[in-house]
């Protein structure tokens, strides 16, 4: 059976084609899926009966709800979501995060009028970079998600209804999602087909026609990934780098082995970040592992010339994890080194750290 969540225009035309349905059928298809975010084919009511039923014997709308809802004190929510890709096996499911954000304020009020609001989406059950900092890493690889899944994660739950197809904006009185981040379990690269699929799907007019500019998809630093994803895609693009210190970085993620951070410095520097395609890197702060200035001026060296932005993250501290959580002060410190020194570089907000969904929490435990 073929999920049609997650097929893009092309994927479509050749179905229809095999099916010696009309061409134009397959855009009749995408509208429905992704105009009026249908939930089954019977909805479709263009489409003949006969063409109705042919496609309910081969395909379906692989919409499934969440199995629980997570609220955090600060308004983040944190959603469990079954998975249905074949891959993954035995019944798994994933975490997405919604993060609303309003008068740049960290706490929410149910009420408060909404600015902004992330979806941060997965895109694997468990991971294979094994990152030592990071609970879904510790968890071992489960499987893929299909660009159906990953879709999934945003059409399933209720903020999406309240989104505007087209628009950056919030409707009024609604919490809708403006923006998409590929930051929760797995590696993107690892799943690139997947997650350019959805991409393609959330900015294309036959999708949803969103900007590129309200998408992040972050990476380890997986080289042939990132140079299909860089060459694929507009959308904006965060790398996990953490540690500018080779044989250190290489000690808290072993992907430093196989893709070392000067080469995936190397190819960033081939592309133009002058646009409005965004670059950033996300740097996770350890106490006495990585927050002093001396790793803060060779970070200042390893970026020099590159158009970019460092986002520090406040570790949150889990029992997987033997590292601890950097001191306020040394963590200011290290943001206004950077500052000084021509690195833009701002504090990433701790969000919904009370119901593990922060950065690096994410486990996906459908118990």
């Amino acid at each position: 059976m073929i999920n049609l969540l997650g097929q893009t225009l092309p994927q479509l035309q050749a179905l229809c084609a095999d099916l010696g349905f009309p061409r134009f059928t397959a855009k009749q298809l995408c509208d429905w899926l992704y105009k009026k975010r249908v939930d089954s084919i019977d909805a479709m009511t263009n489409l003949s009966l006969a063409q109705r039923a042919r496609l309910n014997e081969i395909a379906y709308i692989g919409r499934e709800t969440p199995v629980r809802c997570q609220v955090s004190k600060d308004g983040t929510k944190k959603y469990l979501i079954p998975v249905q890709s074949a891959e993954c096996g035995v019944q798994s499911y994933v975490e997405t995060v919604y993060i609303p954000e309003a008068n740049n304020s960290e706490l929410r009020s149910p009420n408060s009028e909404l600015t902004r609001a992330t979806l941060c989406v997965s895109c694997q059950v468990g991971c294979k970079m094994g990152c030592r900092f990071c609970v879904t890493g510790q968890q071992g690889f489960h499987g893929n998600l299909s660009a159906g899944d990953i879709l999934n994660q945003l059409f399933s739950i209720p903020e999406f209804k309240n989104s505007a197809p087209s628009q950056g904006e919030v409707p009024e009185g609604g919490r809708g999602i403006t923006n998409v981040v590929f930051m929760g379990m797995g590696e993107p690269m690892d799943n690139l087909d997947a997650v350019l699929a959805a991409t393609q799907v959330l900015t294309s007019d036959w999708g949803l026609g969103w900007s590129p500019k309200r998408i992040t998809v972050s990476t380890v630093g997986i080289i042939p990934g990132l140079k299909r994803f860089l060459d694929e895609s507009q959308c904006h693009l965060a790398v996990s780098l953490h540690n500018p210190v080779a044989q250190e970085r290489l000690q808290m993620m072993p992907v430093q082995k196989a893709f070392p951070l000067n080469e995936v410095l190397k190819l960033l520097r081939q592309y133009d970040w002058s646009g409005q395609r965004r670059l950033s890197f996300e740097y996770t702060m350890f106490r006495g592992l990585n927050d002093d200035l001396a790793h803060a001026a060779k970070l200042v060296d390893a970026l020099k010339g590159l158009d970019c932005r460092v986002n520090l993250i406040r570790f949150h501290e889990s029992p997987e994890a033997p590292f601890k959580t950097s001191m306020p002060t040394t963590i200011k410190a290290f943001q206004d080194y950077l500052n000084r020194n021509g690195v833009i570089c701002t504090l990433r907000a701790s969000r919904g750290q009370d119901i593990d969904a922060a950065c690096g929490l994410l486990a996906g435990n459908g118990e």
